[in-house]
């Protein structure tokens, strides 16, 4: 189906309104997956909140320019899917990674974060990146340590005190 102008550009203010806030982006070539296939990704993709668009590439690099994912434009040939992580930087890395396990016939082209092209071989760099939740986790655990060590410092002279004396009671109740 042909696009009108106004149509068209309506599309291109859509992507470039998300492009602008999303944190990282991943281009893959879906030559080869069925209707089926492609709704199933979509679907995943809407469950995690991840941004999915199948757009025409002229489109595709209106979209992109001036934006921090610029540096896709050369890359955008073919029939692409651009998914925008939009909330998590490695979201639509993990996505399409699992998605093209199952389907191969999804192809990762480019990836993009902060303004840097990535190779489609750093998908699982990407997609190891930890989730916000996950990162939280981990700075708050190297943040409480020096606290933990010091009040496991602080309480051992008490506690070597308290096995010493267990030591003797059960050192006399085994010679009583």
């Amino acid at each position: 189906m042909a696009l009108n102008l106004e149509r068209k550009k309506a599309i291109v203010a859509e992507v470039a309104e998300i492009a602008s806030s999303a944190l990282s982006a991943v281009a893959a070539e879906y030559r080869g997956l069925t209707v089926t296939q492609m709704t199933q990704l979509r679907s995943e993709a809407r469950s995690k909140g991840i941004y999915l668009k199948v757009i025409r590439n002229t489109l595709a690099r209106r979209a992109v320019d001036g934006t921090s994912f610029a540096c896709m434009k050369d890359v955008l040939k073919g029939p692409l899917v651009i998914a925008f992580s939009r909330t998590d930087p490695g979201a639509a890395a993990r996505l399409v990674r699992e998605f093209s396990k199952q389907n191969e016939a999804l192809v990762v082209k480019a990836l993009s974060v902060s303004g840097q092209l990535l190779a489609a071989n750093d998908l699982d760099k990407l997609a190891n990146l930890p989730t916000r939740e996950e990162a939280l986790a981990m700075l708050l655990g190297v943040m409480k340590a020096p606290i933990e060590k010091f009040v496991r410092t602080l309480a051992e002279p008490h506690a070597k005190f308290v096995r010493t004396v267990a030591a003797i009671r059960d050192q006399k109740e085994a010679l009583a």
